[in-house]
């Protein structure tokens, strides 16, 4: 009796048409699917424009900049030009200085006349006591002195004349101890500047000198020099105010304080 229950159970089985009417659903589907979007624009072309726009915008600022850099830099001396002197004469010579009249044929092919101040040549030092605790804002030597060019007392950083021929850290190491009565451990080269390039000739090396022990000064018969030690912070409070007008105190320690920790080795 099992045995005919389970063939009657079997026979009356349904057969199976599902699977037919589900596969004709699903690519119906895909067809609507594939229509709906036949007026769509492809999503590689719509990634794409504004990645191309973007990268001509970025080549286009860069090329921009280096166009603005350029434009704005100076340009890189490789060779030095001098005038041909055609006749030198020397119409005044002093203690310090010589003034010489040119006639001379300038690079650009110009003849002119110019009345120079020759001069050997002098250094500047920013001597520093940077031992203390706070290196950062470290005491600076300073001098005081009158200036009857300038018709007023000036306060400046230790310099003066270098003789001919003599060499410039030598030079500067000879009038920081003369001046001062310092000496120092460490020297270092900073800067060669022009004060005044239209008629002077004259060169200042400017040297920073660190490490300072003190001595005896013996300055010159024709100098007055009083001796200051001043924080770097208030020198610099000091120029903010106008009350320091020397050009070489001002190039030197103004430079300092830009260059920081970058300083000519």
């Amino acid at each position: 009796m099992a045995k005919k229950k389970k063939d009657t159970v079997k026979a009356a089985k349904p057969k199976p048409v599902a699977p037919k009417k589900v596969k004709a659903v699903k690519k119906k589907t895909k067809i609507a699917k594939q229509k709906k979007g036949v007026n769509k624009k492809p999503k590689a072309a719509k990634a794409m424009k504004p990645k191309t726009a973007k990268t001509a915008r970025a080549r286009k600022s860069k090329h921009s900049k280096i166009a603005k850099q350029q434009a704005a830099g100076l340009p890189v001396e490789t060779t030095v030009e001098t005038a041909q002197v055609i006749s030198s004469e020397c119409v005044f010579e002093g203690p310090l200085f010589r003034i010489l009249r040119d006639q001379l044929i300038e690079p650009g092919g110009k003849e002119s006349v110019r009345d120079v101040v020759r001069h050997n040549g002098s250094v500047v030092i920013l001597a520093m006591d940077n031992n203390g605790k706070n290196k950062k804002d470290p005491w600076i030597v300073v001098e005081r002195q009158y200036r009857h060019a300038a018709n007023q007392f000036m306060w400046e950083l230790p310099a003066g004349k270098l003789e001919l021929g003599e060499d410039a850290l030598a030079g500067a190491k000879r009038e920081l101890e003369e001046e001062t009565g310092y000496q120092a451990k460490k020297w270092r080269p900073m800067v060669e500047y022009y004060a005044s390039p239209g008629f002077l000739g004259e060169s200042m090396k400017v040297f920073l000198a660190e490490g300072l022990v003190a001595g005896n000064a013996h300055p010159e018969d024709d100098e007055q020099i009083e001796i200051r030690l001043v924080k770097l912070s208030e020198v610099l409070k000091m120029i903010e105010k106008g009350a320091i007008l020397d050009g070489k105190t001002l190039t030197s320690v103004l430079l300092f304080t830009r260059l920081g920790g970058k300083r000519k080795k």
